[in-house]
């Protein structure tokens, strides 16, 4: 099988600017770059400007059943930060939006900016957004009078992700805010490029967002004794002990190469084949499923056109657990793990924390950070690989270190996982001229 020569047809899907936000204070492509080639860990102590009970938290592994909490996660150092008069919010209704609002705003006109459009211009446009976000529990209850009462509607609602930045903007495209839990970023993708190639919108705003208001997603893998308890998320290893929750936001600017050749915008990647599915039941609903997964990304493939053994870079989900990341790799290595050449698997939760609704859209910026460099990033902690895969009957291999990034046909292919927790699957290929 040959891969089809993809890329100059009118209505291909192609990303023309990316804005990002992740831990460690970093706020460019750039500086995100530099992290992952260097192999920094972006995981920090937990926040204490936050009113969090740190104490009780804390003390979770003191009760029967419960798992120490460490103190670690990949944490925003500007969550709490929003130039409300740059965008035009008054001073009460910033406090009461919930901080996905602000960090999707300010990342999504980052992402404008980085494809050469000047945000004001898009007033009155068909321009769609498109963003995945989960409920983080900020702020005080809506059943009581409190300083926030009468912008809580707006300001805690899950659809204002999306919708706060169309209404900054004066977009008329669609706007609304996807929650698929940690598939999130990855299903809005799939949903912007229908509509895009629908006509619904001349131009998309794609991606997701996720900061923690409160501490529960802490609490809730306490219980289920499902976080590392060493504090560092381990993807694929031998020595994964459970997840490390973290913080983000992805913003992509979405065409059609029509559309991006119109205005002469440059190219960072063309999306070749997004696909969604659900695990179907069987069994609980927060337990991945290898079958489900082994078709998706099956399906995504024979989509894409892209020949799977082209493919030289998979980014993973990645969890970190040992029940998750073997039934993945499973499904990645039928599709994925049969050519005569290396396929590089990799997480950026090793870097920056599992960061849920946003997961998918950081690792679709991390792949094309790659691509544009021909270089993979290395993934951490992939010294001793899992033993519940056998890694010498498949072609995917941990990428431990930086490695030339293969092109074929002048195009470097990649995929891109996201599984959510109530059982939701998005799997994605992309390329990007290796000229």
């Amino acid at each position: 099988m040959t891969t089809r020569k993809r890329g100059s047809a009118p209505d291909d899907i192609v990303i023309t600017g990316v804005g990002v936000e992740a831990p460690a204070g970093i706020a460019t492509p750039d500086a995100l770059w530099d992290a992952l080639l260097d192999s920094e860990e972006l995981l920090g102590p937990m926040p204490r400007d936050r009113g969090w009970d740190l104490a009780d938290l804390f003390g979770l592994g003191a009760l029967e059943g419960w798992q120490t909490v460490p103190d670690s996660g990949g944490f925003l150092d500007g969550a709490a930060e929003f130039d409300y008069r740059h965008f035009g919010v008054s001073p009460r209704e910033a406090v009461a939006m919930d901080p996905q609002q602000r960090v999707a705003v300010r990342v999504a006109y980052r992402a404008l900016e980085h494809a050469g459009i000047n945000p004001a211009s898009l007033a009155g446009t068909r321009t769609g957004c498109y963003l995945g976000a989960s409920v983080m529990e900020y702020g005080a209850r809506g059943a009581e009078a409190n300083e926030l009462s009468g912008h809580r509607i707006a300001g805690m609602a899950l659809g204002a992700v999306a919708g706060r930045i169309s209404h900054l903007l004066h977009l008329r495209g669609p706007a609304f805010t996807v929650d698929a839990a940690c598939a999130s970023s990855l299903t809005a993708l799939h949903i912007a490029a229908q509509g895009l190639r629908a006509g619904d919108c001349d131009l998309a705003l794609v991606g997701g967002a996720c900061v923690m208001g409160s501490a529960a997603a802490f609490y809730e893998f306490s219980k289920a004794n499902g976080l590392a308890r060493d504090g560092h998320l381990r993807a694929y290893s031998a020595d994964a002990g459970g997840t490390v929750w973290g913080e983000g936001a992805g913003v992509l600017v979405v065409e059609t190469a029509a559309h991006a050749e119109r205005h002469g915008r440059r190219v960072l990647g063309v999306v070749h084949a997004t696909r969604l599915s659900h695990n179907g039941g069987g069994g609980p609903i927060i337990v991945p499923s290898a079958a489900a997964q082994r078709e998706l990304v099956a399906d995504t493939a024979a989509a894409s056109g892209v020949d799977p053994d082209d493919i030289a870079l998979v980014e993973g989900h990645g969890t970190g657990t040992a029940l998750g990341d073997p039934a993945e790799l499973e499904a990645l290595a039928t599709v994925y793990g049969r050519g005569p050449e290396t396929c590089w698997l990799g997480s950026i939760k090793s870097n920056t924390g599992h960061t849920q609704a946003a997961s998918g859209v950081l690792g679709l910026i991390k792949v094309l950070l790659a691509a544009g460099a021909g270089t993979v990033a290395p993934t951490l902690h992939a010294e001793h690989p899992t033993e519940r895969f056998d890694w010498s009957a498949s072609r995917l291999r941990l990428a431990d270190a930086p490695h030339p990034f293969r092109a074929a046909a002048g195009r470097r292919y990649a995929a891109v996982s996201s599984f959510g927790v109530a059982g939701s699957n998005a799997h994605a290929i992309v390329s990007a001229s290796a000229h």
